[in-house]
């Protein structure tokens, strides 16, 4: 288990170094299609960016479902000081990114660094606090730049994107801080479990696909699956906070999200499965989430739908989980996927 854990910690490391911002996703993906075929799978990428791959086992079609789409925002304007005003991508929270460092990718293949600030962020200079809205953001490029023309002579333009640093780390205690753990860090663990399906240390007893989706944090990621599926379960984060039972160091069974409840069956068993095997958990209701699995259920197939994840605290911000979340997941996902 701990090699396994050494693994996913390190995927996630990987992940995390790749901008991604919903949107912007190639590298992300041609790291997963790399990753999985070294593994010895063969899997596809949609036209819409999604990646699939089939990890083998026959019947009940199961699909386990994670997103490397990230929060972050794109260039909406350039001002005539220089400074780039930007536009968010999935629900990102600007409170959160004041102060934080990052970087600019253009059409042209350019890559600038910068900092997101607010429009007056001099404690020294400032008559009152500047609110912390979208209007009143903006980038500084680590660049000498004082108009618009300058800026556009770097090849900026509207439409090119900014991605925050994740500033990862995980502590010799085992804690998880980072941007972007929602949803890298359970794309880290099916990558654990693809990994242990393709040496042998776990054995399928029904067909598994894994879906790793481009559009999540903007509501229809998980909108196609193949058209066999069954059940679905999206791994993503689990939520942690006032009212809910889960812990970073937990695994989190969701019951009802925004969307509505969760399959009563599945629900069920996935907790009696966690019960048996003595992990550490929680049955939860999230009041403002929603997961690829929602979408696709609207997109209309008939499936049981499921959401598990390791508890992640402060969600679209500079979060933090533990290496006990990741094992309470993982190990809850192996065993579901060979009963």
């Amino acid at each position: 288990m701990d090699s396994t854990l050494s693994y996913i910690t390190d995927q996630l490391k990987t992940l995390t170094s790749i901008a991604s911002p919903t949107g912007y996703t190639r590298a992300a993906t041609d790291y997963l299609m790399e990753t999985l075929r070294d593994m010895g799978f063969g899997p596809e990428r949609s036209n819409k960016g999604n990646v699939l791959v089939e990890l083998g086992g026959e019947g009940e079609p199961l699909v386990l479902a994670s997103h490397v789409d990230t929060l972050g925002a794109m260039v909406r304007s350039i001002k005539d000081n220089g400074r780039l005003r930007p536009t968010t991508l999935g629900g990102h929270q600007w409170p959160t990114a004041d102060g934080e460092n990052c970087t600019v990718y253009t059409r042209g293949g350019k890559v600038y660094t910068g900092v997101v600030l607010n429009t007056e962020p001099s404690a020294h200079v400032a008559d009152e606090p500047v609110k912390t809205v979208e209007k009143n953001m903006e980038i500084l490029l680590d660049e000498n730049v004082d108009s618009k023309d300058d800026v556009l002579e770097l090849g900026i333009q509207t439409g090119d994107i900014i991605a925050m640093d994740p500033r990862t780390t995980v502590t010799e205690s085992g804690y998880i801080k980072s941007r972007f753990l929602d949803d890298k860090l359970s794309a880290s663990i099916l990558l654990g479990l693809a990994r242990a399906v393709a040496t042998g240390e776990v054995t399928l007893s029904r067909k598994v696909s894994l879906l790793f989706t481009v559009y999540e944090e903007v509501g229809h990621g998980g909108a196609f699956v193949p058209a066999d599926t069954r059940e679905m379960i999206s791994v993503d984060m689990g939520c942690v906070g006032d009212d809910l039972g889960c812990t970073e160091r937990m695994v989190s069974i969701c019951a009802k999200d925004s969307g509505g409840p969760y399959n009563y069956d599945l629900v069920t068993t996935l907790s009696n499965i966690a019960r048996e095997l003595e992990l550490d958990y929680a049955i939860d209701v999230y009041p403002h989430y929603g997961s690829d699995v929602e979408a696709t259920l609207s997109a209309g197939y008939d499936i049981r739908h499921g959401l598990i994840g390791p508890g992640v605290y402060a969600s679209h911000n500079y979060e933090r989980s533990h290496i006990d979340g990741v094992r309470n997941t993982y190990e809850l996902v192996r065993a579901y996927v060979q009963r």
